[in-house]
């Protein structure tokens, strides 16, 4: 049976769910109203995730390291949904670069698709998808999400000398 928890976070509470068979679903919620569950009462099915998640709010964490509730999807998604797990932290890729890791460079709208389907915000890094030319395109969580998600994942620049 599944369990559910609630997150806060910089984008707004975060709903995770779970079971012991493993991490099924992080969601950005709207509702500013939900109060989050107290560590104490965190089920251990979903301890790892909600600890990652917080690591990764405070820059501790940029690799996640979880269990994941497997069989959703079709066969496309979940080839999709591994290879955002190739995108490594501070990088981006084109859906374009996708559909060519899955040697499929025609199945660019399918990719898209495949994408917008993610259950599991942040910790499958779908924000990490842009457009060919650079521009920030569709994410299912909100663009103001993805501008931050992606913001917040570039290192400090540091400028000059002098500067």
């Amino acid at each position: 049976m599944d369990a559910t928890v609630y997150l806060p976070s910089p984008l707004g509470p975060l709903a995770l769910i779970g079971s012991d068979a493993g991490l099924r679903a992080v969601s950005f919620l709207d509702d500013a109203n939900i109060t989050a569950t107290p560590l104490a009462t965190v089920p251990a099915c979903l301890r790892p995730a909600h600890e990652q998640l917080q690591a990764y709010f405070n820059r501790e964490l940029r690799d996640f390291d979880l269990t994941y509730a497997t069989g959703f999807g079709t066969d496309f998604q979940q080839q999709v949904w591994r290879a955002l797990l190739g995108i490594g932290y501070g990088r981006t890729a084109s859906y374009l670069d996708v559909a060519k890791a899955l040697n499929n460079p025609k199945s660019v709208r399918a990719v898209g698709a495949a994408n917008g389907q993610n259950p599991l915000a942040i910790v499958w890094p779908c924000h990490r998808v842009i457009g060919a030319d650079g521009s920030l395109t569709g994410y299912a969580g909100g663009m103001h999400r993805k501008k931050w998600l992606l913001e917040f994942e570039q290192p400090t620049r540091q400028g000059g000398l002098f500067s």
